[in-house]
């Protein structure tokens, strides 16, 4: 099975985000020991250059693993006709015990990725990249987190026997199931919609005071985690099944299939790329204003925030329309 195309492709694309992060973080630790922006010294000007062609490579891994994380979704979607019991992603994933903690290792992945991009195209707006040594830290967190993610989904497919029989959707997120899918698929529709519109709210109200008040916007990042808890227990509880117009059908995965419009995609993307730039902007906004961006770091800080905020609105709208458009009624 290790040599299904699809699989194939994840495997060799994990294989060249390892290795390429693993460089990165060995000029990372150069960076961290001898960086100094007022020097003029050889091996200074040397980790300057360089630094343009780490952000060039890491910003070819996050696209990488963003279609990676789709394929690894996609494929086993697909893969869900070999297996017994498998009708959607969920089976497949269940079929052994490295599934679920791959897709969960690609996901943080993402966002980690995604913070560290957004971090270095502020830092490389100033003359002397004030969050350089905050970058590269991060860039130590997430070259561990590629290669143990990249070991645990090739294990999860070195796992695959055909001959598995494992549980789907249909037992995995119903309340009696046990375990975190059925938490998340209890919640009642009433309070799981109030949840999520007055945390959208929230969150537009906490965008604009972001926008406007620097102390703000460390509570934006932390508003920006908690907003995505809330978002997927909503679409697990609630929106899927407006989705799917049966109520008891409360699986993530089946909103990206043809048959639903693919309107998952158009969830998730906005939601998750909105997690990521507003956790970003959170952990800037911890930062003292350097003095190289006494002009402009304001203004660069309010445009990203206006753009997470725009995505966030943009999932809000899309799980409204959803919901008008359904004939299911949950809430009398």
């Amino acid at each position: 099975m290790i040599f299904h195309p699809p699989i194939l492709a994840l495997v060799l694309a994990s294989l060249i985000s390892a290795l390429t992060v693993l460089w990165a973080a060995w000029f990372a630790l150069r960076v961290l020991r001898h960086w100094q922006p007022s020097s003029g010294h050889a091996l200074q000007i040397n980790m300057e250059k360089r630094t343009y062609l780490v952000s060039t490579a890491l910003a070819f891994v996050l696209l990488l693993e963003l279609a990676s994380l789709l394929l690894f979704v996609s494929n086993a979607d697909q893969m869900s006709v070999m297996f017994v019991g498998a009708m959607c992603a969920v089976g497949t994933l269940n079929v052994n015990a490295y599934g679920i903690p791959a897709l969960l290792l690609k996901l943080a992945v993402f966002f980690v990725a995604l913070v560290w991009l957004v971090i270095n195209q502020i830092d490389n707006k100033a003359p002397d990249y004030p969050f350089t040594k905050l970058k590269y830290t991060i860039l130590l967190l997430l070259a561990p987190l590629v290669v143990v993610a990249a070991g645990t989904q090739l294990t999860y497919f070195l796992n695959l026997e055909t001959d598995t029989i494992t549980s789907c959707c249909s037992l995995a997120f119903i309340p009696e199931g046990g375990g975190v899918a059925a938490e998340l698929s209890s919640m009642p529709p009433k309070p799981a919609l109030i949840l999520l519109f007055g945390g959208l709210a929230a969150m537009v109200l906490l965008g604009l005071l972001a926008m406007r008040f620097r102390v703000a916007q460390a509570f934006y990042g932390l508003g920006s985690a908690l907003f995505f808890v809330i978002s997927i227990t909503a679409i697990v509880s609630v929106i899927s099944s407006y989705i799917y117009e049966q109520p008891h059908h409360h699986c993530p995965f089946d909103v990206i299939k043809p048959q639903f419009d693919y309107i998952g995609y158009w969830m998730y993307l906005p939601l998750f790329t909105a997690t990521g730039i507003g956790m970003a902007a959170g952990i800037l906004g911890l930062r003292r204003t350097p003095d190289s961006m006494a002009d402009s770091f304001a203004r660069l800080m309010k445009k990203r925030i206006a753009i997470s905020l725009g995505l966030y609105l943009l999932f809000g709208l899309v799980a409204l329309v959803a919901i008008l458009k359904s004939n299911l009624i949950l809430i009398g």
